[in-house]
């Protein structure tokens, strides 16, 4: 699992922790950072005390992300360099923009987006159908949190046929999809929470069956007298420069074969047939 990152406020600290967490020597990181080793070295021990301009190389050559960034400028007596704006603020107007399209053009089938500890921020149609319909009549939690739905006993986990599959996928996926590789407090956590369910225990100690044979791992879901296949493509934002950016997530689920694809298409079709007006 991927390492957290840490409580400590010193610069230091921090500056080892993300050099141990890269592998990188002091020596590596002071060519990356375009350095000496003994400054390097200087600023771990605190004995040193780089400018704002300095932290910012160090946390650029180690990839530290950018809320990260923040918090090594705050221990090193500097404000914050990057913003963390809100999805519905008008500093990402333009990020909003791009996520209604995208949310938009891949319907009827589901999408969502998604921050970094998996809860759902916002959905198309198709997913407010898949899961609505397979919460009902139960209205589905506010805030969602999609390990939550997948992994924690409820009407999503006994909906998906192969869950003894997707588990351990989905776990390895949180580590490696971590903003930077690194899992926050609150993911950690959760992950943690969930990994201690005895049949989820018993999952991790065996090798998922199938992972070998096939390229993708569909999720398979029992949906009224059906069982329909996804997998799922996850975008990210591009050189992002704001925390909330850098953060965000969005999956689309596409058909894993012809028949889900019909049948899911169908069913959307008679939905909205029924809501046309007589």
């Amino acid at each position: 699992m991927a390492v957290v990152q840490p409580a400590g406020t010193e610069l230091g600290e921090l500056l080892r922790h993300w050099r141990r967490v890269r592998g990188k020597s002091q020596f590596e990181l002071a060519l990356d950072a375009t350095t000496t080793p003994r400054y390097v070295s200087f600023v771990e021990t605190g004995r040193a005390q780089p400018s704002r301009q300095m932290v910012v190389r160090l946390a650029g050559a180690l990839d530290v992300p950018l809320r990260e960034r923040n918090g090594m400028l705050l221990a090193a007596g500097y404000a914050p360099l990057y913003t963390a704006g809100t999805l519905d603020g008008p500093e990402l107007d333009c990020v909003r923009d791009a996520i209604r399209a995208m949310l938009a053009q891949h319907e009827p089938f589901p999408a969502v987006v998604m921050d970094r500890a998996w809860t759902v921020l916002q959905a198309n149609g198709g997913a407010r159908r898949l899961f609505g319909t397979l919460y009902a009549p139960d209205p589905l939690p506010d805030p969602a949190n999609v390990l939550e739905l997948m992994i924690a006993p409820g009407p999503v986990r006994d909906a998906v046929v192969n869950w003894s599959d997707v588990v351990p996928a989905l776990l390895e996926r949180c580590r490696r999809e971590a903003v930077g590789g690194v899992l926050d407090g609150e993911t950690s956590r959760r992950i943690a929470r969930l990994r201690e369910q005895p049949d989820v225990t018993g999952l991790l100690h065996d090798v998922a069956p199938g992972t070998g044979a096939v390229p993708v791992i569909n999720v398979v879901f029992a949906f009224g007298a059906s069982e329909l296949g996804f997998f799922s493509v996850v975008s990210t934002i591009g050189t992002p420069v704001d925390v909330t950016a850098q953060e965000l997530r969005v999956e689309a689920f596409f058909p894993a074969d012809a028949v889900t694809h019909e049948a899911w298409t169908a069913g959307q079709s008679r939905d909205e047939g029924c809501e046309s007006p007589n």
